[in-house]
């Protein structure tokens, strides 16, 4: 049985990934932006341990989440479910570039760290010049791409963690829209499965993968230049670290 902890739980991917980890028996802590929606996350979850409240658009707010987990945990498995879509480029860039940062750094190592990424970073770009936190101009691509380079990172730095990234598809969820073409099950089978998985195609690191397949990616996620430039950005913007 594992512990694992859900950023983004109280609804779509993250809520669905949380009841089928918790129908395989493992130890699940939620995770939502304020206590209403964390209210929702538990009903639409009772079996989950607890749920823990940090609004990932709020740098302060993040750090303080990361301290929550901490209290928490430890886990063995991390999933940085939680992303922002339509929302403006401060809070994209808050949501799916800072936090999962600020939270990988600060949160205590797991053994598995899953990150959600998009297909739409193919067409992203790493646009570091564009970093800053009340005026930047980094698009929903661009943040998944940086989520692609985060995971890449962190799978160089942290050989003892099976850190990896998904493309979840584009699903009918509030997010992907009643019109969205791929397959929802399909949509957070992935998570769960590298999550918990003993099978030797999920037990890797640094993969990017599509419905438990490796796909083709944005081959800027490899370059280690961009990835420790973009390590030192956000260093220098949130004042977190990269652990050594």
């Amino acid at each position: 049985m594992a512990k694992i902890f859900i950023t983004g739980s109280a609804d779509g991917l993250g809520q669905l990934a949380a009841k089928a980890l918790l129908q395989q028996g493992h130890q699940v802590v939620l995770h939502a932006r304020n206590a209403e929606r964390g209210r929702k996350a538990l009903k639409a979850n009772p079996e989950a341990e607890t749920v823990l409240i940090g609004d990932l658009s709020n740098m302060q707010d993040t750090i303080q989440l990361a301290s929550q987990v901490n209290a928490s945990g430890p886990f063995d498995v991390v999933i940085h479910n939680a992303g922002v879509y339509q929302g403006s480029a401060k809070d994209i860039f808050a949501v799916n570039t800072l936090a999962p940062y600020i939270l990988t750094c600060l949160v205590q190592k797991p053994k598995r760290l899953i990150y959600l990424s998009s297909g739409m970073h193919l067409q992203g770009r790493a646009n570091l010049d564009k970093f800053h936190p009340d005026n930047s101009s980094i698009s929903y691509s661009d943040s998944k791409l940086h989520v692609l380079m985060l995971c890449k990172a962190v799978a160089q730095k942290w050989p003892d963690v099976y850190a990896n990234a998904l493309d979840p598809g584009w699903v009918p969820t509030k997010m992907g829209g009643r019109g969205a073409p791929d397959n929802l099950e399909k949509g957070f089978a992935t998570q769960v499965w590298l999550s918990t998985s003993n099978d030797p195609q999920a037990k890797v690191s640094g993969r990017y993968f599509f419905h438990q397949k490796e796909r083709p990616y944005n081959l800027a996620a490899d370059d280690v230049h961009l990835q420790e430039r973009f390590l030192d950005l956000c260093q220098e913007i949130t004042g977190v670290s990269f652990p050594a």
